[in-house]
């Protein structure tokens, strides 16, 4: 089985939304789809079909945490230091263009979110970061052409 490397905390929140998706979505859906089916004529009924779309993505995504979830491999960052780029750090980065810092943590796939500056460890940013230290600059392939980055910090906290 292909484990995905994950942190603690990346892990907690996918099996809230398994436990969330079982408890609440899936029986509140189960409830929409059988209200709908009240109304008759299922061939014109556009409640029906909404809720068994939603059912459907709903099954779909259960299946998927369930499948992630056993197959994470936590690795315990706060057991991690130094100053060289790996799993689970905090890399601050200089747009050499734009001078522009970021602040950016590295984590696994499944739990990548730009929103909150998580990058995948997949991702081409991680990648050319990855066993780096600061003061290191890198070259990121984009679609508008290549950036380059300078590491002035790397933290695990």
């Amino acid at each position: 089985m292909q484990k995905f490397p994950m942190t603690a905390e990346g892990l907690a929140k996918l099996e809230e939304e398994l436990k969330q998706l079982k408890a609440e979505e899936r029986p509140a859906v189960i409830r929409a789809i059988a209200e709908a089916r009240a109304h008759g004529d299922l061939s014109e009924n556009a409640e029906y079909h909404a809720a068994r779309e939603k059912q459907s993505f709903i099954e779909g995504r259960i299946a998927e945490l369930e499948t992630i979830i056993p197959a994470a491999e936590v690795i315990d960052v706060s057991k991690l230091s130094g100053d060289q780029v790996k799993f689970g750090a905090r890399v601050t980065v200089v747009d050499e263009e734009t001078e522009e810092a970021k602040t950016y943590r590295i984590v696994g796939a499944y739990e990548a979110d730009m929103k909150h500056n998580s990058i995948s460890i997949s991702s081409p940013l991680a990648k050319a970061l990855i066993g780096k230290k600061v003061g290191d600059s890198v070259e990121v392939p984009a679609p508008g052409g290549a950036r380059a980055y300078e590491i002035t910090a790397v933290a695990f906290r």
